[in-house]
């Protein structure tokens, strides 16, 4: 009974996100067709995402190493278990922000106009997109948008989860950049719902994230970044393995 109950939950949570999208759809489309509107769309997906969230009992609690000035320029790298891992960063982050994401999510009915306008598609198995996507979000880090990427790569089968190897992308970028890496432990979301909850649902709850204080990338060189990968690791493991004790 419980799981039905918990299944129930996932299935309303997923159709929030949906409805709340589509009654906010034309306002979108409109933004979209003027590239100039860029930051707007960024808030809009803001307002999705905390809405939605809200109205299925989800509400995410953020607590900060130091203060961040989100209207400076970051890779945010946070780990990744669970869909509402996307909804937590588009409500942490007040700047201007996209995500790097897997290819799939440009055909997704509620991702789709993100990742063709503001959002940095990527398939992973090209070696050839994988180079045009770094580079697209290159650019963006110039224009001053701070670049979200998950550098687990996606959410492993595990179950619990545990805290895959990183890929050397986002470590890459950012000391080519030269802007700061922010690390993010998202400690307790799997709890709520974990994947996309159609397996195990989801339910009502507070997760908690965690902000650690930006890394400087500065003086850093490209040889650079496998160093910067362990230590962003071992930040977001550690304080991981710390909440579950």
């Amino acid at each position: 009974m419980k799981l039905i109950l918990k299944k129930a939950h996932a299935h309303f949570y997923r159709l929030a996100v949906g409805l709340f999208y589509m009654i906010c759809y034309p306002y979108l489309y409109f933004l979209a067709r003027n590239p100039r509107r860029y930051r707007s769309i960024v808030r809009m997906r803001r307002v999705i995402a905390t809405v939605s969230s809200a109205i299925a009992g989800i509400f995410y609690h953020f607590e900060y190493e130091v203060p961040i000035d989100w209207n400076k320029t970051y890779v945010v790298c946070p780990n990744h278990a669970a869909s509402i891992d996307i909804s937590a960063m588009c409500a942490m982050i007040s700047g201007d922000c996209s995500f790097m994401g897997k290819e799939e999510l440009s055909e997704s009915a509620v991702t789709s106009l993100f990742f063709r306008t503001i959002d940095v598609p990527v398939n992973r198995e090209s070696k050839m997109s994988a180079y045009r996507a770094f580079k697209k979000a290159a650019e963006k880090l110039v224009e001053g948008t701070t670049m979200i990427i998950f550098p687990e790569g996606g959410i492993a089968d595990d179950y619990p989860p545990r805290l895959q190897p990183f890929k050397n992308g986002p470590f890459r970028l950012a000391i080519e950049a030269g802007v700061p890496i922010v690390p993010v432990t998202i400690t307790d979301a799997w709890h709520i719902l974990w994947d996309t909850g159609l397996k195990f649902g989801s339910r009502p709850g507070i997760c908690h994230i965690f902000v650690h204080k930006p890394i400087e990338t500065a003086g850093m060189n490209p040889d650079d970044a496998d160093a910067l990968r362990n230590k962003v690791y071992d930040i977001i493991n550690q304080k991981l393995t710390g909440h579950d004790h």
